[in-house]
């Protein structure tokens, strides 16, 4: 072997992939990837949010009455959780950006735990509903939907409601078993300043996700 290869061998990083040139074209791949799966998720969601507009056009009253029986003091805090994970999610790039490792780890720890108590609080909110009988649907044969007095509408309300809460909550369970991967990388010393892409995509599908609430909250639980 020649010094040349022998000194490019040794220079060669543990991540980067034999199919790109250099590992900087390999970050940059990597980041393209999750832009257009954040493009498509957009597109997705926004197919979701344009059904709702056309349901509350055409039931405006159901919807309405409906969205008074939503907790905005839980919806609220939830949003404070998720724009909280926010900062400790950016802390966590720019940690692996400069290579402390220390402050990567803590803050990929704290936005795992306020992604937990955003789900603990939406269990409850949940569990309100149920208790309320606003499931619309049935299960076993037996209507769930007890609540009385609702205009026409309002079972529609409640199905757009856990279900795009629902898609939602999906989002973030999935994000959590994505930042426990990242950790247990962290705590092995993968990411610095040389590579940190994945630490950097997590952070944008966190964002993502925090993006969505934002306007998951007032569209179902502020606009009236």
């Amino acid at each position: 072997m020649s010094s040349a290869t022998h000194a490019e061998h040794a220079e060669h990083h543990p991540f980067h992939a034999h199919h790109f040139e250099t590992l900087e074209q390999q970050q940059a791949s990597a980041k393209l990837g999750m832009w257009l799966f954040i493009a498509q998720e957009i597109l997705f969601f926004s197919a979701v949010f344009l059904a709702y507009f056309v349901f509350r056009y055409w039931y405006p009253e159901g919807f309405l009455e409906a969205h008074y029986l939503l907790s905005i003091p839980m919806g609220a805090t939830n949003t404070v959780v998720l724009l909280t994970s926010s900062l400790t999610m950016a802390l966590a790039v720019r940690a692996a950006q400069i290579g402390d490792q220390r402050q990567l780890k803590l803050q990929l720890i704290a936005t795992i735990a306020l992604a937990g108590v955003f789900m603990v609080i939406k269990y409850f909110e949940y569990s309100e509903k149920v208790t309320k009988g606003l499931l619309p649907f049935e299960i076993g044969g037996t209507d769930y939907f007890t609540y009385q007095g609702l205009p026409e509408g309002g079972r529609l309300f409640f199905a757009l409601y856990f279900f795009m809460t629902g898609l939602h909550g999906l989002h973030i369970v999935i994000g959590i078993g994505i930042l426990f991967w990242i950790y247990l990388r962290a705590a092995k010393g993968h990411f610095g300043p040389a590579y940190n892409a994945p630490v950097e995509n997590t952070g944008l599908y966190w964002h993502l996700v925090d993006l969505i609430w934002i306007f998951l909250f007032p569209l179902l639980y502020l606009v009236k």
